[in-house]
């Protein structure tokens, strides 16, 4: 597959995903374990079939010390028994906030309550940042049709 435009050249895809990335610090620094920012965006990306964010996510994931036997259950959360009840809600609040316009509502009552049983405040803020930031990368991605499987860890900084 070859993309329809090169965003590593494109000069407004460049400076939009630069503010994307630099959106996305707050949440890099947040208590939200990295385990779990990595999983809501594997999972975001799944939905989403952004082959290049799936890619990129699985391997900074592995990179970051998470199983291969966790990172091919995420699509399977639900039926999966290797993922804490904070990430179940955390997957769970992805999906809803992903799927917005299948929801009348967007992210139902009970969704919100239950990610934020585990929760704080801060960690709320921060991984609706993280789903909203990773769905706007996809669809830059998805858009273009930027190919996968060439992510190299590390590769942009």
């Amino acid at each position: 597959m070859e993309a329809r435009l090169n965003v590593f050249e494109n000069p407004v895809l460049i400076k939009s995903m630069k503010g994307l990335i630099a959106a996305g610090k707050p949440v890099d620094a947040s208590s939200v374990p990295l385990a779990t920012q990595e999983l809501v965006r594997l999972r975001a990306s799944q939905i989403n079939g952004c082959g290049f964010c799936t890619d990129m996510h699985t391997k900074d994931a592995l990179h970051a010390g998470e199983t291969t036997v966790r990172l091919n259950l995420v699509a399977a959360w639900r039926e999966a028994t290797v993922f804490t009840e904070a990430e179940r809600a955390a997957l769970e609040l992805t999906e809803e906030l992903t799927r917005i316009a299948d929801a009348a509502g967007g992210v139902s009552d009970e969704v919100w309550a239950n990610a934020a049983k585990h929760y704080d405040e801060e960690q709320l803020g921060a991984l609706v940042a993280s789903i909203a930031i990773i769905n706007a990368f996809n669809r830059f991605n998805v858009a273009v049709r930027q190919p996968a499987g060439d992510y190299v860890v590390g590769q942009f900084g």
